[in-house]
């Protein structure tokens, strides 16, 4: 009865969005708590209780790509080299973009907060009397959040997962586990949790359980999705060091590409699921695979030294990479190939990607082409094959520099853009010369949330 109550919510919450139905192949140990009807009064959920109304909060829902309100929210523009922080005490857990990078959330130690990056600005928070959340995984732009509490959090354990609805105030969905949960990755049809040691990916409308993936130990909690409607696709560590394990949902299958001698630090598909870019924890070399067939297209490298790669990220059109590390450069590499030789953001891309794959798996050359351009190597590099690899090495196109304090994600914007996101609260855009490269440009800078390290 409930799970039938929690269904029709979901559903309607969600209603906006398909969802292509997958047959369910196991149980889960896992134990799910769906909200009854009982609740009512939410005093178990209620997280609305200690919303900051100064800010005038909204849904979700409500803000769209551009960060406009459609009704009477307060707008707080911020221009370069701006603090947005209100000197409240507040650090910082984890931070987190959106499936289009669009805006990010920043989990903290009394709750969470969501920014748009273009323009920046903070567009709402949830502040909490029982603590923070060191997980908050947004879905695009919707009332959906996938919430999970950091160790200090007295109500919210970091073993459960909830799903919160935004739009209603209160929670739709819990998933209770026997562990720590290291991850949650959500697309308009799936709910994907990550443990250290498995992976359960669920159905988005009944929370119905439909894989359940074994990994190597995965502290990290990597796993990445794709987002299109036409493919669905997932990638995460293998069973054995250095290995990948894609799984290709809708056309059944399950490829193991052997990535790296290393175990697997940072991974990252493109929209369509059909391109992969991997680091291992040696930090070196950043390899880009094809995941139908596990061929790898292309190896760019950051460095000689050893660095702990923080996060890698792939342009829309899949023909940029940007990688941030602890060495506190980040680089900016052109990829030389790109699916179909066209931008594999299209939908119609992916849908025939799928259908030729079925009809040949053969026949995957007509799917990648060489992109125009390289990146600079080195001047030896014609003696490939006698001198050692380093000297044919694939070096960034463009870099921006970055106190080696804290560390760093970064994704792609518009107009040939970067932002980065520093876990000391900092906010960068920069912009990069797509023909010559070189030294990136500081365009913006914000201080979000002033916090003195990583808490997480």
């Amino acid at each position: 009865m409930e799970i039938g109550w929690i269904s029709r919510k979901i559903s309607s919450c969600l209603h906006c969005f398909s969802s292509a139905s997958l047959p369910i192949i196991g149980i889960t140990e896992v134990s799910l708590q769906l909200s009854p009807v009982k609740y009512a009064n939410w005093s178990v959920y209620d997280m609305s209780s200690t919303v900051s109304s100064s800010r005038g909060v909204m849904p979700l829902a409500s803000f769209d790509r551009g960060g406009t309100e459609n009704s009477g929210a307060p707008r707080s523009s911020a221009m370069p080299d701006q603090d947005l922080n209100d000197s409240e005490d507040a650090g910082l857990l984890s931070v987190s973009w959106n499936q289009d990078y669009g805006c990010f959330a920043a989990g903290t130690t009394t709750g969470f907060r969501i920014y748009n990056c273009d323009p920046f600005k903070e567009t709402f928070r949830r502040d909490l009397k029982s603590g923070g959340f060191k997980i908050v995984e947004m879905l695009f732009r919707c009332n959906i959040l996938a919430l999970v509490g950091g160790a200090a959090n007295s109500q919210y354990p970091p073993n459960k997962v909830l799903i919160w609805d935004d739009h209603q105030s209160r929670c739709i969905g819990e998933f209770s586990f026997r562990s720590e949960v290291r991850g949650v990755k959500l697309r308009r049809d799936r709910i994907v949790v990550v443990l250290e040691h498995k992976i359960y990916v669920y159905n988005f409308m009944d929370l119905k359980l439909l894989h359940q993936i074994e990994t190597l130990s995965n502290p990290r909690g990597l796993c990445c999705l794709s987002h299109h409607a036409n493919t669905s696709v997932l990638a995460c560590p293998g069973l054995r060091r250095g290995q990948v394990q894609v799984e290709h949902f809708g056309l059944h299958m399950t490829k193991f590409i052997s990535a790296h001698d290393n175990n697997i630090a940072c991974l990252i598909l493109t929209m369509d699921g059909m391109l992969l870019a991997t680091a291992s924890t040696k930090g070196t070399l950043i390899r880009i695979f094809n995941t139908l067939d596990g061929t790898r297209l292309q190896e760019v490298r950051r460095g000689v030294d050893r660095a702990e790669i923080s996060s890698i990220s792939l342009s829309p059109n899949a023909q940029w990479l940007v990688v941030a590390s602890d060495k506190g450069t980040i680089h900016i590499f052109r990829l030389r190939v790109r699916v179909g030789g066209v931008d594999s953001s299209a939908p119609h891309i992916s849908q025939s990607l799928g259908l030729q794959y079925q009809n040949s798996s053969n026949c995957l050359d007509p799917l990648f082409s060489l992109n125009t351009g390289a990146n600079p190597g080195s001047s030896l590099s014609f003696m490939r094959g006698v001198l050692p690899k380093y000297f044919s090495s694939e070096w960034s196109f463009s870099q921006f520099h970055l106190p080696e304090v804290t560390q760093f994600v970064a994704a792609f914007g518009s107009q040939n853009s970067v932002m980065i996101i520093g876990m000391d609260g900092s906010f960068y855009r920069c912009s990069f010369d797509p023909v010559n490269g070189g030294p990136m440009v500081r365009q913006e800078y914000v201080r979000f949330l002033k916090t003195d390290n990583n808490l997480r």
